[in-house]
């Protein structure tokens, strides 16, 4: 499922990985399971992932000698060592390669999975960036007047419904975290204020909307992304310069 974020995991008890392997695909995600790290250093050019999950005690290369190897290509994927061993020259040294967590087992999945939305959200929100201007298919986006332009067509689109295309568009092709946009779109709406239910009813409705307006050009789409949010769908172009970005 194109939708689905991926996520590259390295754990060498049979029982655990497949465990935790099919709780993460049950919350949406797509997951790759290497039980030893030899095979994992083997596996991950071959894809591309969001995040890796790395047991550091595993056989022919560890965690750290995995984390090592994607780190010289890769910089920016964040890392979660897992670890039986709660040491703090361990945890050191995972921080030191360049993780971005790390789990003493036992741990629950709830709280794996709490961690890795976490992580997510604060590398997705460093990245994404407000424009002015977007070029979404054959609609021109001006998110200071609000409007929406295609051929000779001009929408003026609501507050609301500006500002959550704005952030659709500011993670196109990626997933935009449902509860993310509720807090960015909803936070200050005082009728919805403490009021969740009536904050996840908008909106699923403003989504309706959007899709309609868009639905004039088949090559965007707005997806659900099961269990995390929605991904505006677009063909992926070059930013022409600072202001208008073509997506």
């Amino acid at each position: 499922m194109e939708d689905e974020m991926k996520i590259f995991f390295c754990e060498d008890d049979e029982s655990l990985g497949l465990l935790l392997k099919e709780f993460l695909e049950t919350k949406g995600y797509k997951v790759d399971l290497f039980f030893d790290g030899e095979a994992g250093i083997e596996g991950f050019p071959k894809s591309k992932y969001d995040i890796c999950i790395l047991d550091i005690m595993m056989p022919k290369k560890d965690g750290f000698e995995v984390a090592e190897f994607i780190r010289r290509d890769n910089t920016d994927i964040p890392i979660i060592f897992l670890s039986a061993k709660d040491v703090t020259h361990d945890r050191l040294k995972g921080f030191q390669i360049g993780a971005d967590d790390y789990m003493t087992k036992p741990f629950s999945m709830e709280e794996l999975l709490l961690r890795i939305e976490a992580i997510m959200r604060r590398i997705n929100g460093r990245k994404a960036k407000s424009r002015p201007y977007y070029e979404i298919g054959s609609f021109f986006f001006d998110t200071l007047n609000q409007t929406l332009k295609q051929g000779e067509k001009i929408i003026k689109l609501t507050t609301k419904e500006s500002e959550l295309l704005n952030l659709l568009c500011m993670y196109a092709n990626r997933t935009l975290e449902r509860d993310y946009a509720l807090d960015e779109v909803w936070q200050a709406d005082k009728k919805g204020a403490g009021n969740d239910d009536y904050k996840r009813r908008s909106i699923d409705v403003y989504i309706t909307k959007l899709r309609k307006i868009l639905k004039s050009d088949p090559s965007i789409a707005i997806k659900n992304v099961h269990g995390k949010g929605y991904r505006l769908v677009t063909p992926q172009g070059d930013i022409p310069d600072d202001q208008v970005m073509k997506i």
